[in-house]
């Protein structure tokens, strides 16, 4: 992995920690592909949430930030497969559910962008 595409990388999955914590829909929307969905496992079953429709619930919820929650987040894995695919394996929270995310990204148009997000979550109670 070259040092541009690994600074490009980390950016954006800083902007996506960003998003995250300050509730921003419009930050997250800017490093997830538009025809990106995210998927989790829920009751064994497959989930696919469309995009649009978990930004519409991010702008709806209260924002970690603004809730005065804490925020710990982290890269734990960074794997670039070739010139344009990377996995990227993060850590992140919105007390009490703790995430660890599986981001695959591709570089289209020159910009690296979330095309998958797959998630799991551990509620804490």
């Amino acid at each position: 992995m070259n040092d541009d595409d690994r600074r490009s990388i980390e950016q954006t999955i800083q902007a996506y920690f960003d998003g995250l914590y300050e509730g921003d829909a419009d930050k997250l929307a800017s490093v997830f592909h538009e025809t990106s969905a995210l998927t989790y496992e829920q009751d064994g079953k497959l989930v696919v949430l469309p995009l649009a429709q978990w930004l519409k619930a991010v702008r709806e919820r209260p924002a970690p930030k603004a809730k005065g929650l804490a925020r710990d987040d982290a890269i734990l894995a960074i794997d670039q497969s070739g010139p344009t695919t990377a996995f990227v394996k993060v850590r992140c929270q919105i007390p009490p559910r703790y995430f660890t995310d599986y981001l695959n990204l591709l570089k289209v148009d020159g910009r690296w962008q979330v095309a998958q997000k797959v998630f799991a979550t551990v509620v804490e109670r």
